[in-house]
């Protein structure tokens, strides 16, 4: 369920469940509340009916939600009893299915934020067949029934567990319901279960619905252990009464709701990952490997996937930049370099003037005129970024691209069906299977304009990236096709921003980042195999995909460094902290994409596409939340630039200094204060922190190093070696390291 609406009177004509029903009779007949408290102006009332206790959430006035904290299935008691600091209430339940203890925690950063955790002891070896949904509107009267809202965004597949929806009749505001699922990992395992999609439902029976065994004459006996108590729900709801309902105003509030969730779910630590050594390995391989590259018209060629599929231009160009980023970095021009990039000119048709997907040679099993559609400007991306470093054959072939690109855009009216030919534009597959094309293409287009613009300062570039931008308003929720493509939405956004000065720019980009994090995992799943990895603030690659994929993971990386070198002081605080934050973890959770990371038996057996090596440092390009085996689709070539992506952008020269600074933030700015002292500018998320550290370089031995805050107050260590020095330190200000 991606978008819904629902007015009086839908719910009766579409058939009505019974726990709808029976929370409209339970809420006619007045109850004694257990207990009672404010959540800045709304009013909480904690009530208990026949089989639930319940938490009622209203706007005086203004309509409600109902929140089931427990279902019973039977008689049961309850009782308050002693609360701790943050906690607005604490509840004891006792009924056969044991011993159920809800908490209510509210906190001062934020007055309308509610948490809700509920854990379950079971009293026998519990099978438990159903569990009903958590969240209700209420109308006028506390009527479910009589509630008129919408919902913008719910749960996709096994991505974050959240709604977030708006009540307009009553006129009670915007809700984001965020289920923490890392929290129920315990529940999932010994119940064999997943929560694929459990987050949604259909108006007004919404929230969270336990996933439990599928039943039928012979169901699994999974039980929840006796006397072990297990989290089944913990929900955080975030309440906002003002919002104007535009698409812009709805995403910023999106995500300064998930921000206000974010903050208060434990979020895993970041480990320290060598990508400088990933990234020499992932070279060699390169170089040496019979299974990587191809020769063709005398030309050297990398293959998309190990030993497998043809070249193509967006694997050459995906692989080129990120050597050429390496050879800036280290001071070397590596010799693949000049070898991919001598290539190039052999996918260029001077009678269509634009690049194609292959080579003339590609074989009979494929088209040779169809191209996806951000296959077509992807590979302009990375030839501009080669050109605005001064590459002159770059520049040339794509000013001499551009023309068919902007031709291509005007065809489709700027919305770009998933595969067409390029010969004549004739549309090969229209739409995927939520019946939508490449929603996002646009962005990565404008971007691509973008970069035009800075090259030439002709201004019909800058024209066609506002156009490709504007096509796209009105898509909501459903703007994300390919994560990496909505990244860049998100940049060119940011940069029409600061060229234009037009704030609805700026605002723009935040629905490209809403569509983003709704399709995050955020949380930490130890299901199965991920136990094995993390995959804490992943994307799944596509809106409708199975799995994380580690190409969009690196490329929106790349595109994210570039919205936030853009953004400056007006960028919302919460948008800061998830873009950060998810850079920061992409750091982490990529490491695991390599085969020899992962156990053996983790790896797929069968691959769509060659097969998967672990003595090659190239990565796989699934992984998945539900811990399935890894590389199904294949071991990537075209992803083997993670390595030097990840390298060049987190690990830092010091001039003079024995050491790289590594950073999992973007270094914002850097002052050299003396020749032993380094001032560093962070600017993540205010409430997060970064973590920084001194490697040595070579045989060098480290020095002694201190880190103060911008007060002055010296920040100690977390772990020194000689092999490396780590600090844990603020991700937002200015921080004081000094050696000697």
């Amino acid at each position: 369920m991606d978008a819904m609406t629902s007015v009086a009177g839908q719910a009766d004509a579409a058939g009505v469940s019974p726990f709808v029903l029976a929370l409209r009779e339970a809420l006619r007949t007045p109850r004694r509340p257990i207990a009672r408290f404010a959540l800045g102006d709304l009013a909480v009332e904690l009530r208990a009916t026949q089989d639930s206790v319940w938490a009622l959430i209203r706007r005086p006035g203004s309509g409600g939600v109902a929140l089931r904290a427990a279902f019973l299935a039977g008689p049961f008691t309850c009782r308050r009893v002693r609360r701790r600091a943050g906690e607005a209430a604490r509840l004891r339940i006792a009924s056969a299915l044991g011993e159920h203890v809800v908490v209510f925690a509210t906190a001062a950063d934020d007055p309308q934020r509610l948490r809700v955790t509920v854990t379950l002891t079971p009293a026998a070896p519990l099978l438990l067949p159903f569990l009903p949904r958590d969240l209700y509107p209420l109308g006028r009267g506390d009527d479910p029934l009589a509630a008129h809202g919408h919902v913008e965004a719910a749960q996709r597949g096994l991505n974050s567990g959240l709604l977030y929806l708006r009540l307009d009749e009553p006129t009670f505001g915007s809700l984001l319901y965020f289920q923490n699922l890392t929290a129920m990992n315990d529940y999932y395992r010994a119940t064999g279960t997943k929560p694929d999609g459990a987050v949604g439902g259909e108006w007004p029976e919404l929230g969270y619905l336990p996933p439990t065994p599928p039943q039928s004459g012979t169901p699994p006996v999974h039980p929840l252990p006796a006397g072990r108590a297990v989290t089944i729900s913990d929900a955080i709801l975030v309440f906002r009464d003002r919002a104007d309902g535009s698409e812009r105003e709805m995403a910023r509030q999106f995500l300064q709701m998930l921000g206000a969730a974010y903050r208060v779910i434990d979020r895993p630590v970041t480990q320290f990952r060598d990508w400088p050594a990933r990234a020499e390995r992932t070279l060699a391989d390169l170089s040496r490997a019979p299974e990587a590259t191809v020769r063709h018209y005398g030309h050297r060629y990398a293959h998309p996937y190990v030993a497998s599929e043809y070249p193509d231009i967006m694997v050459q160009m995906a692989l080129l930049a990120p050597i050429r980023d390496w050879g800036r970095w280290s001071g070397t021009i590596h010799p693949l370099d000049r070898a991919f990039a001598a290539g190039l000119g052999k996918f260029y048709d001077s009678r269509l003037r634009t690049l194609r997907r292959y080579l003339p040679n590609v074989g009979r099993d494929k088209d040779k005129d169809a191209v996806d559609s951000w296959y077509l400007y992807h590979p302009l991306l990375n030839l501009a970024r080669l050109a605005r470093d001064g590459d002159a054959p770059a520049r040339r072939l794509l000013l001499k691209s551009l023309d068919f690109a902007i031709k291509a855009a005007r065809h489709f009216d700027y919305r770009w069906p998933i595969q067409f030919k390029v010969t004549d534009f004739s549309v090969i597959t229209a739409t995927a299977n939520d019946q939508r094309g490449q929603t996002d293409v646009g962005g990565l287009y404008a971007e691509v304009m973008l970069q035009a613009h800075a090259l030439t300062d002709d201004p019909r570039f800058l024209d066609e990236a506002r156009a490709a931008i504007d096509a796209a308003c009105g898509m909501r929720f459903n703007l994300n096709y390919q994560a990496n493509l909505t990244a860049w939405g998100a940049a060119a956004c940011m940069r029409l921003w600061r060229i234009t000065g037009e704030d609805r720019y700026r605002d723009q980009s935040y629905v490209y980042l809403a569509s983003f994090f709704h399709n995050a995992a955020i949380w930490e799943s130890n299901i199965a195999g991920a136990a094995h990895y993390t995959n804490f603030l992943g994307v799944t690659c596509l809106q409708d995909a199975p799995y994380m994929a580690i190409y969009e993971c690196f490329d929106s990386f790349g595109a994210f460094e570039r919205y936030l070198e853009d953004s400056g002081a007006d960028l919302d605080p919460a948008a800061r902290t998830l873009v950060s934050e998810y850079c920061k973890y992409a750091l982490d959770r990529a490491w695991f994409y390599y085969p020899d990371t992962l156990p053996a038996a983790l790896l797929a057996s069968e691959n769509r596409n060659g097969h998967i090596d672990r003595a090659l440092s190239f990565p796989v390009e699934d992984l998945y939340v539900d811990g399935q085996p890894a590389g199904q689709v294949g071991q990537e070539i075209y992803g083997a630039g993670a390595a030097l992506v990840f390298a060049t952008r987190s690990f830092h020269h010091v001039e003079g200094a024995p050491f790289l600074l590594f950073c999992n933030h973007f270094i914002r700015a850097a002052e050299r204060i003396d020749a032993h002292a380094l001032s560093v500018q962070l600017d993540g998320g205010e409430t997060c922190r970064a973590a920084i550290s001194l490697v040595p370089i070579g045989r060098r031995r480290l020095p002694r190093a201190t880190v103060r805050d911008a007060a002055g107050r010296i920040i100690r260590a977390r772990h020194r070696a000689p092999s490396r020095i780590d600090f844990d330190v603020p991700a937002s200000g200015r921080i004081i390291l000094s050696w000697r």
